[in-house]
């Protein structure tokens, strides 16, 4: 038996599977979920220890095959990639009428999606109007072009903030839990809508949409990686795929919805395109390495700001595990290894980066208190995993190596620059909370690869354009494989709002097209 405790709806598909591997062949000797191989092994070595403790004998068993079902090969859309960019296109395309296949490469849905934290980026939202929060389209647009180093392509926002609100609905309606706002860094108001309780986005969106993909009998096809497009009269018709035994076959479409992520896990890709790049760590999902922008690229596909890559300034050191933007939109602060604060902690994320660079060590350390940790389940979740050192102020200090009585100078100055509401250190316009009480918690923090801000040229319409600047007949593509959205610098926050938005208009306007090709 398996019993559940608090694991997140990223792991829980993994686990089940992995438990129902173990009990058919009656062994521990079963693959891994394909994409979920920490949390695959993981759960191999809870079982061998329950197994130990139960003091019983595993004896294996031959699993018989059943009949192989013959698949569909033709559809009238076919998304590649099932995150949060193809699950929302499939749906849309879905309920717009088309016979949808979506096929997934790995055996988990949500892609990076999974591992998305901070919350979704929208504007005039209801919630945000029922807490007396004002906002507009168009200061998210100011917002977003600033926050990119205005290189965005403008038509694209502008597209991405009149949509936001009303994909805050859409997502709701569909059994997300957007009920929350924070900040993140870039941003002149609160509109970063999240979970209850502070819980991770990502996590939370995918569980939604793969619900309602079921519930509408959505083709749904794991461990089935697309390795090409087909073209023939100048359009795309179908796309070439690979099962994991190995077999090849064609499915033949009338659109297809390129939605595979960017490159952030291929360090190769990251280093040729940007070379300053080389030996960073990664914060993506392994199965993102940039095979949907090579793909459309054979086929005529234009690329566009392909050097843009993003690092997340808050990465636990030596790991990969991200800290989200909400615990320092919630007042935590960074210092370094004199025990000082050294920037706007809300920066974008690019600065906030080079800051840390630039520090002893090239690393720094968040600071929170308990405060904090009750709010956000995030935070409590990285104290629980070891991520963090917890005491007095005094006691912190000294195990972060600086000095006691200058963190709690720096502390002390921190607190009235939020009682004055003004910090006349580092112009700090987001000032939540003082820190407080007589426990915190300290986290060592560097960059790692977060973004690929380049990839496929797309248009308003979602679709794919070719090199001569014309749109490729069939071809669209929606989430982190394209490029032009975020332009230098991505704001955290509006990855979520890219993927979902243009996801939509994706798999809208790419059954609509299917309905015209005979």
């Amino acid at each position: 038996k398996v019993k559940r405790a608090k694991e997140s709806e990223f792991a829980t598909p993994a686990i089940q599977k992995i438990a129902k591997k173990v009990i058919a062949t009656q062994s521990l000797d079963v693959d891994g979920v394909s994409g979920a191989s920490l949390t695959s092994e993981g759960t191999k070595e809870a079982i061998e220890e329950a197994v130990k403790k139960s003091g019983i004998t595993l004896t294996a068993v031959t699993v018989q095959n059943t009949k192989a079902v013959e698949l569909p090969k033709e559809a009238d859309v076919v998304v590649i990639g099932a995150g949060g960019a193809g699950l929302t296109s499939a749906i849309a395309a879905h309920e717009k009428g088309a016979k949808v296949i979506l096929i997934e490469k790995t055996e988990l849905l949500g892609g990076n999606t999974n591992y998305a934290t901070a919350g979704l980026n929208a504007a005039g939202t209801k919630i945000q109007e029922k807490l007396g929060i004002k906002d507009s389209p168009e200061l998210f647009y100011e917002d977003t072009m600033k926050g990119g180093k205005n290189k965005n392509n403008k038509e694209l926002v502008r597209v991405l903030v009149n949509n936001s609100s009303a994909i805050v609905d859409w997502l709701t309606e569909r059994g997300a839990d957007l009920s929350e706002l924070t900040s993140t860094g870039g941003q002149s108001v609160k509109r970063t809508h999240r979970p209850t309780g502070g819980s991770a986005v990502g996590p939370n969106i995918v569980a939604a949409l793969s619900k309602t993909a079921e519930n509408e009998k959505i083709d749904i096809r794991k461990g089935t990686k697309a390795i090409a497009l087909v073209k023939a009269k100048n359009r795309i018709v179908g796309v070439k795929v690979r099962e994991i035994d190995g077999k090849e076959y064609t499915i033949k479409a009338k659109a297809v919805i390129v939605a595979t992520g960017g490159f952030g896990a291929n360090a190769k890709m990251v280093e040729k395109y940007n070379p300053k790049l080389k030996g960073f760590g990664s914060t993506n999902n392994p199965a993102i390495v940039g095979d949907g922008i090579i793909m459309v690229e054979k086929v005529g596909g234009a690329l566009v700001d392909m050097n843009e890559i993003q690092t997340h300034p808050t990465v636990v050191h030596n790991k990969t595990n991200m800290i989200t933007e909400a615990v320092r939109g919630e007042g935590a602060i960074l210092v370094n290894r004199d025990g000082k604060r050294f920037i706007d902690e809300l920066e974008t994320r690019d600065v906030v980066s080079k800051a840390i660079l630039n520090q002893k060590g090239k690393s720094a350390f968040l600071i929170f208190d308990e405060g904090i940790r009750t709010k956000l389940k995030a935070a409590d979740g990285y104290v629980k995993k070891g991520f963090a050192v917890e005491g007095t102020l005094e006691e912190i200090a000294a195990k972060i190596g600086t000095d006691a009585k200058t963190l709690e100078a720096t502390l002390n100055k921190y607190n009235e620059a939020v009682r004055d509401k003004v910090d006349s250190e580092f112009n700090k316009k987001t000032l939540p909370k003082e820190l407080t009480g007589t426990k915190y918690y300290a986290i060592e923090v560097s960059p790692a690869v977060h973004h690929t801000m380049g990839g496929v040229r797309i248009n308003t319409n979602a679709e794919v354009l070719g090199k001569n600047g014309r749109p490729i007949k069939g071809l669209y593509a929606a989430g982190e494989v394209t490029g032009g959205i975020h332009g230098a610098n991505r704001i955290g926050g509006n990855a979520v709002a890219d993927i979902t938005i243009f996801g939509k208009i994706a798999g809208e306007n790419a059954a609509i097209y299917s309905k015209s090709v005979k």
